[in-house]
């Protein structure tokens, strides 16, 4: 299996410089996919890849491009399904794994809030992004790194 690679849903990620801390730190190819925006880098080991936009441009071109035990860095509910059905490590920007057995009820309680938010139940706010998610997600994506690196060596 080859060495694994993070994709990173860039746009409106708040961890970026982590994530590129910790692929650098692991030795791994970190490409950052967005709609525009991001910074090209001269490190051959951060790619940059500005997709057309569109509604699922960046989602769709991490999904083609991702491979089994590479690791997407996401927010999107969605996204991290279709990630997980192609066999990828997928890890919020708040340390939180979607997993096999978690990405069921994420995708359940997204669409009832999509709900509870057109019908005006509940109010479309996110929870603020504090330095403790910073870093759990730190400690998560070091984790994680190690773990598909140590997975690409069988």
């Amino acid at each position: 299996m080859p060495e694994p690679s993070i994709f990173v849903d860039a746009d409106a990620c708040p961890v970026k410089d982590e994530a590129m801390r910790v692929a650098e730190r692991l030795g791994l190819v970190i490409t950052l996919v967005s709609n525009g925006g991001v910074r090209p880098s001269r490190d051959p080991m951060i790619r940059v890849v500005v997709v057309p936009a569109g509604a699922d441009a960046a989602d769709d071109w991490i999904v083609d491009a991702a491979q089994p035990n590479d690791i997407v860095l996401t927010a999107d509910i969605p996204l991290a399904s279709r990630a997980i059905d192609k066999g990828c490590h997928v890890l919020g920007f708040t340390g939180k794994p979607f997993t096999t057995a978690s990405i069921g009820m994420a995708l359940a309680m997204r669409d009832l809030k999509q709900h509870l938010r057109e019908t005006g139940e509940i109010k479309g706010y996110n929870a603020g992004f504090r330095p403790a998610d910073r870093s759990a997600f730190l400690s998560a994506l070091d984790t994680l790194g190690r773990k598909a690196k140590s997975l690409a060596g069988k």
